[in-house]
């Protein structure tokens, strides 16, 4: 089977897509990833065909929301919403002709994520063939937990289902202008009045971070963390080094947050690492890490697989891939939320017993990160996080995701 996948985001929501992309070529199928052009090599390391779709987040990111998506405007679903979808509706149509023409020779399902879903979805109905819904954030409504959009605690638990609808609508809302644009303009299909609902879901999630809730529907699944096998790396001669030089690091990286407040969230993380062994990721933010105290080692981009084993914790913004990086290597995690589901994350780990309560961003003082840092080192946590690792070690979930794709064609 021939399938295309479009998604549109950072590094973290690609990357996962190339993983499953890899999966289903080496399954017997064919499989081609559009997504942003520059977060496309994985999937060039990975051998997936990938096409680059129009636009540019991290530029988008940094010159629109630096404030917001760090945690210093207002902060909030509103502001990351507005960020977003004016990504993505500046791009709708461009989008949608890529998703068509890479499906012109032959396509037997449009997999779809991210931004891009509700060209997927658009994509799907103008060629006749199912749509497959991925993802790494859990959106389909339940009373097991609020929408992840939203801080933890801030809906009462009766209303859980609802929020899942208030928020969808509202992002509906602030995509369909453009989809309906986009839809004319390129497939003359009519206007879509209402949200998509009865497509398939299938979430790149750990059901031992995030059980499958019962009330989900037959066609929604927690089908486990999307992690390809990476071709054979080898660590630079310093980083090797620096690993080799004293005991396991704390690693410090906000991946693709496009501001870190300069060195003034830096500054209190230097603070509260407190002369420790450490690794910063500099990421998307653009800090000049020149100046970093001498404890510090700073790395470019790196497998998490091969080095979060060999850290002593992790100290992230709780993106769904890090967060699910640093469960699956068995460190305790110490969460800087800035926007969005980070805190959904962040929340699913404190309750596992492998994180303790999160810091935001926008608040964050190096005396409440250091108490953080001493409860994450302490044994209970270490424990709890080497038990964690060892359940997700077990699961595969690309093999899994697949079958689950492979068993929806056979119904069709």
């Amino acid at each position: 089977m021939k399938f295309v996948i479009v998604t549109y985001g950072t590094e973290g929501d690609t990357r996962p897509l190339a993983a499953l992309c890899r999966a289903l070529i080496d399954a017997g199928h064919r499989a081609h990833l559009l997504a942003d052009a520059t977060t496309l090599g994985n999937a060039e390391m990975l051998g997936v065909p990938a096409t680059g779709l129009s636009g540019d987040i991290k530029g988008a990111m940094h010159a629109a929301g630096a404030d917001a998506m760090s945690g210093r405007g207002k902060g909030g679903f509103g502001d990351t919403a507005r960020i977003l979808s004016g990504i993505a509706n500046a791009n709708t149509e461009s989008w949608l002709r890529a998703t068509v023409a890479a499906a012109a020779e032959g396509c037997d399902a449009i997999i779809l994520s991210g931004l891009a879903a509700f060209v997927g979805l658009s994509a799907a109905e103008y060629l006749g063939v199912p749509a497959i819904g991925t993802g790494l954030i859990p959106i389909t409504p339940t009373r097991a937990f609020a929408s992840p959009f939203l801080r933890p605690g801030l809906v009462p638990g009766l209303l859980n289902r609802a929020s899942h609808h208030l928020v969808d609508g509202v992002l509906w809302r602030s995509f369909r202008d453009a989809t309906n644009a986009a839809r004319a303009a390129v497939c003359r299909l009519p206007p879509r009045k209402k949200l998509w609902t009865e497509h398939p879901m299938l979430y790149g999630v750990s059901p031992s971070v995030l059980p499958r809730p019962d009330d989900w529907p037959a066609n929604a699944d927690i089908c486990g963390q999307w992690v390809a096998k990476q071709p054979e790396w080898s660590p630079p001669p310093s980083l090797a080094a620096f690993l080799a030089g004293g005991a396991p690091p704390v690693y410090v990286g906000f991946g693709s947050m496009p501001s870190l407040g300069g060195h003034d969230l830096l500054g209190e993380v230097v603070t509260a690492v407190a002369g420790r062994r450490a690794l910063f990721y500099p990421g998307w933010s653009g800090v000049d890490a020149a100046g970093l105290l001498g404890n510090f080692h700073v790395i470019g981009d790196t497998p998490h697989d091969w080095l979060f084993p060999r850290t002593a914790l992790a100290i992230h913004h709780g993106g769904a891939g890090t967060t699910h990086s640093a469960a699956r290597a068995g460190v305790p995690s110490v969460v800087v939320p800035f926007a969005a589901d980070q805190f959904f994350w962040a929340e699913r780990l404190r309750r596992a017993g492998v994180a303790p309560p999160p810091v935001a961003a926008k608040h964050l003082k190096a005396p409440a990160l250091s108490r953080c840092i001493a409860v994450a080192e302490g044994a209970d946590m270490r424990a709890a996080a080497a038990a964690l690792g060892a359940r997700m070690a077990v699961e595969n979930g690309l093999a899994d995701t697949v079958s689950a794709i492979e068993a929806m064609m056979e119904r069709v």
